[in-house]
């Protein structure tokens, strides 16, 4: 039996089982595995495009929405601050038809033009689609729920209400002020698009959002709260307000201005900073029988396990020795019953900062063990082509994990030529990489958020199954 790190609660053995610790033995007794959840629609809004097929295709051809930041990008009140922005690239959402009020119901008016929400709607939109998934009886609609997060809610609305406020204009304030910056707003907005009456939930865990909000749908579902899900991050916060405030954390890349597209560098040595980016990434998830029951046109993943941890040591920086994202992890394993050996590919949180970066290959060093460092396993950041998304990073990126598990492609870590540390021999560059299972078992992947605060969320899947 091969020798795995310390941190697994679960080995594989020579002759294929599982050898199980205890504490595993008793969570899976007191949770059950008679729920199984299963994604089965996918939605994304993204800088690189519109729509999963888009994003995709664009993602492992090794394309770059990383570009130059112009006066147009920024809320009009904001534009005179661009010269005194340290950073001054950013990966942006292209234009679209998201504030059409043709295109969503009269309720959510007073909520266009607040882009999170919009691209909220748009990649809800495609998931739902995708999924086939449109209820229309009471009983369907009220075991369909959604979770959807952000993790800084229309900073630039807040900076303009301010000014209104201090220049005593408090009758120019919008009515619809506060429910445009409420953190659950965009799950609100899906709900009442789509006549949603199940859960209803919020997740705000700065750059974690994403996961954490798939994670608990995952556990509603597991529950029994819900049949469906509908879950997902989304974030818009490119703005004078946000990039002043991470251009004074000193957290952005400052380096790159003359040449935007190699600014977002993950594991990289020349790694400085993170760029910002924007978009939303949803997805649908199911109960598996009943996806079976009503012949749902696509099964792209199973969920197997979500973890998550606190660092509990820094506002805003990990821990070097990466031991909080290695409990993290080593918590989806468990869920899902896999040994570090069983999980091919790891999509990273890598933002490409310098400690955030060297932390992360240190964690997923300790839950992987020789898995990791010998060169098993494949880790990737596709934040090198799309800058970091904030709270809508982890389900955008969660989707791309899922999409790696049905084309067998590891998406490309742009700019990456040495990496520092360099522990993983994993590490995936510049080029989409092809995979296959190991030892002939469905393939699995993990994803990974950490956020300010030290919170760490990892999501556990495996390749499509379409059999109770």
């Amino acid at each position: 039996m091969r020798q795995l790190s310390r941190h697994s609660p679960v080995r594989r053995l020579a002759d294929g089982s599982l050898e199980v610790a205890e504490n595993l033995r008793q969570y899976t007794k007191f949770y059950g595995q008679d729920r199984r959840v299963v994604v089965t629609g996918l939605g994304l809004v993204t800088p690189l495009g519109f729509g999963v097929a888009e994003t995709w295709s664009r993602l492992v051809d090794g394309h770059s929405a990383v570009r130059k930041l112009l006066e147009s990008d920024l809320p009009k009140e904001h534009q005179a601050i661009l010269d005194q922005l340290p950073c001054k690239v950013a990966a942006c959402v292209p234009g679209s038809d998201a504030d059409d009020p043709q295109r969503w119901k009269p309720a959510l008016s007073g909520l266009l033009g607040t882009r999170h929400i919009s691209f909220g709607l748009q990649a809800a939109e495609e998931a739902l689609h995708d999924a086939a998934w449109h209820p229309q009886d009471r009983e369907a609609q009220e075991r369909t729920g959604v979770a959807v997060g952000v993790g800084m809610p229309s900073p630039a609305e807040m900076g303009a209400a301010g000014h209104l406020i201090a220049q005593g204009k408090l009758r120019r304030l919008s009515p619809y002020f506060i429910p445009r910056v409420l953190v659950n707003m965009a799950a609100g907005a899906i709900s009442m698009q789509w006549s949603l009456r199940g859960p209803c939930h919020t997740a705000s865990t700065a750059c974690a959002t994403g996961i954490h909000s798939l994670g608990d749908a995952f556990h509603m579902i597991k529950r029994g709260d819900a049949d469906v899900m509908v879950a997902g991050g989304v974030e818009s916060a490119i703005d004078g307000v946000s990039l002043g405030g991470f251009c004074r954390l000193r957290a952005l890349a400052t380096k790159w201005n003359n040449d935007p597209t190699s600014a977002s560098r993950p594991f990289d040595a020349a790694r400085a900073g993170f760029v910002m980016g924007e978009g939303a990434g949803v997805v649908v998830l199911e109960e598996l029988q009943h996806a079976l029951n009503r012949t749902a046109p696509n099964i792209h993943a199973e969920v197997l396990g979500f973890g998550m941890s606190s660092d509990g040591l820094h506002l805003t920086q990990p821990g070097e020795d990466g031991r909080g994202p290695a409990r993290c992890m080593t918590h989806a394993l468990q869920q899902g019953g896999l040994a570090p050996e069983d999980v091919a590919y790891i999509n990273a949180h890598a933002t490409s900062t310098p400690l955030g970066d060297a932390a992360e290959q240190h964690g997923i060093a300790a839950a992987f063990g020789s898995h990791a460092t010998d060169g098993d396993l494949l880790v990737s950041s596709t934040k090198g082509a799309i800058g970091h998304l904030l709270g809508a990073a982890g389900a955008v990126e969660a989707i791309f994990t899922i999409l790696a598990l049905e084309n067998k492609v590891v998406p490309p870590t742009l700019n990456l030529s040495h990496a520092d540390p360099s522990l993983l021999k994993g590490l995936v560059g510049p080029l989409a990489h092809q995979f296959e299972s190991a030892q002939h078992l469905p393939a699995s992947a993990l994803c990974n958020s950490f956020g300010f605060g030290g919170t760490n969320a990892s999501l556990l899947v495996r390749e499509s199954v379409t059999s109770a």
